[in-house]
């Protein structure tokens, strides 16, 4: 005997409800993204930041580049040894092996390897910092005036950005450095040669990235609030342009170290008395196979140090870069 229906509509007793069939799932609650301690939505600064925390490839970047930084501003700190005082050299000691006192062994005038390594860190850092500092500033700054203006400006500033793009890097640095060779001291004129020919890359990416950046809400809003040309440039073009620029810098750096210890390998990079990789390179190649540790050292620490800022610089690029997350 089936059960009676029950009364629908005005018939329905007050004490009854009726229960639906199927019950709608509850709504699931929204993913929220990060927030800073203030309860306000992260910036990309701080997101990147929170991201970088958790790559163990950023953080054994870190780790050697400061390891290098201490070791270029602080040497003593490693070696007691004062490879610039010819008094530490012994030519009867000339390309001994490791021992007691010198771990990487001596080079063909008797210096010890390790110290001169030690020290030699500071001029490939210096020049890899300087001129990656002043390649952004000249390229991010004529970037961001040709992205901005357009026109004949950005014309004129894109054709001379590719001519300096069809000259070889190393062979025009080499021959800046040639040229002006005795006329400067040696790391200035490194950095300058470098400068040069390094700029342009940073133009094309700080121009790229102020183009597609002008045309947002952001900027139509400030042009109608009456904002001059110098403020949305520098005040809202600029922070909104400047990951992609950072990226290539980091980058950039370590390349620049690496292009260095070529100029100096060719003789007309660093000159002694100071101290590089590149030259200590260039001095040991000579006698390779007799003594190939005053070589091979140096090396190592030219590798790992370029490593270490690209690795840097490709995290930094997977944490500001939300496609590649």
């Amino acid at each position: 005997m089936s059960n009676p229906t029950p009364p629908v509509g005005p018939g329905l007793p007050e004490t009854q409800t009726l229960v639906p069939d199927t019950v709608p799932a509850a709504p699931a609650p929204e993913r929220e993204g990060k927030k800073t301690k203030g309860g306000k939505p992260a910036s990309l600064w701080t997101d990147a930041w929170y991201d970088l925390r958790r790559r163990p490839m950023f953080i054994i970047s870190v780790i050697i580049i400061v390891i290098l930084l201490v070791m270029s501003i602080w040497p003593q700190l490693f070696t007691s040894i004062d490879p610039y005082n010819a008094r530490t050299c012994d030519l009867s000691t000339a390309r001994q092996g490791p021992s007691a006192g010198h771990p990487f062994g001596r080079d063909n005038l008797g210096c010890d390897v390790f110290a001169r390594t030690i020290y030699g860190a500071r001029n490939s850092i210096v020049i890899g910092v300087f001129t990656t500092l002043m390649t952004t500033l000249i390229g991010g700054l004529l970037g961001i005036v040709a992205g901005f203006r357009g026109g004949m400006t950005d014309t004129l500033a894109s054709r001379v950005t590719e001519i300096f793009f069809a000259i070889p890097s190393i062979l025009g640095a080499l021959l800046i450095a040639a040229t002006f060779r005795g006329k400067a001291n040696s790391i200035f004129l490194v950095i300058v040669a470098l400068t040069v020919l390094g700029w342009p890359m940073v133009f094309r990416i700080m121009r790229a990235a102020v183009i597609t950046a002008k045309n947002q809400d952001f900027v139509v809003a400030a042009r109608a609030l009456g904002a001059g040309a110098g403020r949305i440039m520098f005040r809202h073009l600029l922070p909104n342009s400047l990951a992609p620029v950072i990226v290539v810098a980091t980058i950039n750096l370590g390349t620049f170290i690496a292009a260095e210890a070529a100029l100096s390998f060719l003789g007309v990079g660093v000159q002694s008395p100071d101290i590089s990789w590149g030259l200590m390179i260039a001095d040991a190649r000579d006698r390779f196979l007799e003594a190939p540790l005053p070589l091979v050292f140096p090396a190592v620490f030219l590798s790992i140090t370029v490593l270490a800022f690209i690795m840097m610089g490709d995290a930094v690029r997977d944490a500001l870069d939300p496609k590649l997350r």
